[in-house]
């Protein structure tokens, strides 16, 4: 891997990190972001981004613009499950897409709502149902790498209430694009930073 040269560096941690994703879609190569450049980007942090190396995920699930899905208002999320992708729905009639995990079988969530909530490297409280599923499991555990939520989180609310379940990073990038979670929507890390700087409070997300 090529090192870049310290005045390199410093202009790389000014390009927009959405960029830098989107350029990181086809390989870590001399045309696309090296892992210095996205290392720089996410220097801000208060806990380590681990990045990952999406050559060894199905390519499908690369961060991608597509064509917007029909009867969605620019701003809203759509999350396919059956397909693995999350859809960011952007003026001109296209959709930045992204690879996610979702409900395993028994705990699949679907429906309409809105995010009541973002946060920044939430702390994870696992519910009552986590805990009797898995003796030994913490009230609260406290936000970082391993913490199951990752680095953002957004929280689904129906009619005012937490639906409890969250769009959010993971600290187990490998089980994107499997069903793997007790129904909420996992993110790579990288990506659900990604879309966490660009929705907004409010917006509708839906999940079919």
């Amino acid at each position: 891997m090529t090192i870049l040269s310290k005045g390199k560096q410093i202009r790389a941690a000014f390009l927009p990190l959405g960029l830098l994703l989107l350029a990181a879609c086809s390989t870590r190569s001399e045309t696309g972001p090296s892992l210095e450049q996205l290392k720089l980007a996410y220097a801000n942090e208060p806990y380590e981004v681990r990045i990952v190396n999406r050559e060894k995920f199905d390519a499908r699930f690369r961060p991608t613009i597509v064509p917007a899905p029909q009867g969605m208002p620019v701003g809203s999320i759509l999350v396919d499950t059956r397909e693995r992708f999350l859809y960011l729905v952007e003026e001109g009639g296209k959709a930045r897409r992204y690879g996610v995990a979702v409900g395993a079988s028994g705990h699949a969530w679907s429906g309409t709502a809105t995010i009541g909530r973002k946060a920044k490297w939430p702390g994870w409280h696992p519910t009552d149902d986590m805990r009797n599923e898995t003796p030994g499991l913490p009230q609260r555990i406290e936000p970082g790498p391993h913490n199951p939520l990752g680095a953002r989180a957004l929280y689904l609310y129906q009619d005012g209430r937490d639906t409890l379940y969250r769009i959010h990073g993971t600290s187990e990038p490998w089980t994107i694009g499997t069903e793997a979670s007790s129904g909420c929507i996992r993110m790579l890390n990288e990506d659900v930073i990604d879309l966490y700087d660009r929705v907004a409070s409010g917006a509708m997300v839906r999940v079919i």
